[in-house]
């Protein structure tokens, strides 16, 4: 169950009622391992990008402890160079099955330890977990390139992939922010992430040439605004450009264009970036759209097949749950959630004398 004077804020008309909202975070409670692992779902992998947003979903549902122990499992977990494999088998630490390391996976526990402290204002656990964050920050800046883009991974072998993805560099950047905020806050100052930060928000807000062409996929439109790079005329226009070719009114965001899928994950973090930018009457539309995807035990089915009318695939992530809950939170007033997602608190680095 969750915590008293927790349940309210994920409670949103149209969206979730108490019940629905108590069945989902049992849902998710249900994924978590006794360790503290939270796989997408019992028996298929975990990996860290993904079990830090139901984590993060926890923690706005008031479920504290539940959140911590996944937080603790990446601080056990973490390899001497200060990332996480891509995948381990069902949350199991000794069986990875990507051993490469993807920048954003190994970017994104910042994000989900600032929304803990927010959430608690426990300084015990931040202290404990402060060169968890430390040592994954330096691997992911060991990937940043000189047009300041983050390099998607390194493989298995060591080698650097100096490619560059335009979600996962907007997720970095707003883990880099978070990051930043968590050293802001224990008094001890990151210059090299202020430069870091600010090279990186100047590169997608102003080069796009710097990184891969992935324009097909939902995520490269909204992700510069969940990420907190684009605000205010360049946030809302970006928005706008992509409107009418990903939002499928009545059922949600398309994952990857033409295909008609529309994915709660993808259609979830659309509306929280339109929460974001003040779009609050159609992110609240959006959210309404994807209760087709919810399930009897208060998950949600992945994505839907419109053309065939058929779920698809055939599961039912702890992601998906947890982007929706963090959406309705943000919507709702939780005031961790806002504060990591409307970024308005978030230092930004220092701005590149760059164009």
């Amino acid at each position: 169950m969750t915590s008293p004077g927790r349940t309210e804020r994920l409670v949103l008309p149209g969206v979730l009622t108490v019940e629905q909202a108590e069945t989902t975070v049992a849902g998710i409670a249900a994924v978590q391992r006794e360790d503290g692992a939270i796989p997408w779902f019992r028996g298929h992998h975990l990996d860290p990008w993904d079990h830090v947003e139901a984590a993060m979903a926890l923690d706005a549902a008031g479920e504290h402890a539940r959140a911590e122990a996944a937080y603790r499992w990446l601080a056990r977990h973490q390899l001497p160079d200060g990332s996480w494999y891509a995948a381990y088998d069902d949350g199991e630490a000794d069986a990875p099955t990507d051993t490469a390391r993807e920048s954003n996976f190994c970017a994104y526990p910042a994000v989900g330890i600032w929304h803990h402290y927010l959430s608690t204002g426990d300084d015990a656990f931040l202290d404990s977990v402060w060169p968890m964050v430390v040592a994954a920050v330096e691997f992911v800046l060991r990937l940043q390139q000189p047009g300041g883009q983050i390099g998607w991974k390194r493989e298995a072998d060591g080698t650097a992939r100096t490619d560059a993805l335009l979600t996962g560099s907007s997720s970095v950047y707003q883990a880099l922010r978070c990051a930043l905020a968590i050293a802001e806050h224990r008094e001890e100052p990151q210059p090299d992430w202020e430069l870091a930060a600010g090279w990186l928000g100047h590169a997608i807000r102003s080069h796009p040439e710097r990184f891969l062409d992935k324009s097909r996929y939902s995520m490269d439109w909204y992700y510069p605004v969940l990420g907190g790079a684009l605000r205010g005329a360049a946030a809302k226009e970006r928005i706008e450009s992509g409107w009418d070719a990903f939002v499928v009114p009545g059922l949600g965001v398309r994952c990857v264009l033409p295909n008609p899928w529309v994915t709660g994950g993808e259609s979830a973090e659309l509306a929280l970036a339109l929460w974001a930018v003040g779009e609050s009457d159609r992110a609240l539309d959006i959210l309404k759209w994807i209760q087709r995807l919810r399930a009897d035990d208060g998950m949600y089915w992945t994505g839907y097949v419109f053309d065939d009318d058929a779920v698809w695939p055939v599961e039912r992530t702890a992601w998906t749950a947890g982007s929706l809950l963090l959406a309705v939170a943000a919507l709702g007033g939780d005031d961790a959630t806002a504060q990591v997602f409307a970024a308005d608190n978030l230092p930004t680095g220092l701005d590149p004398d760059c164009c």
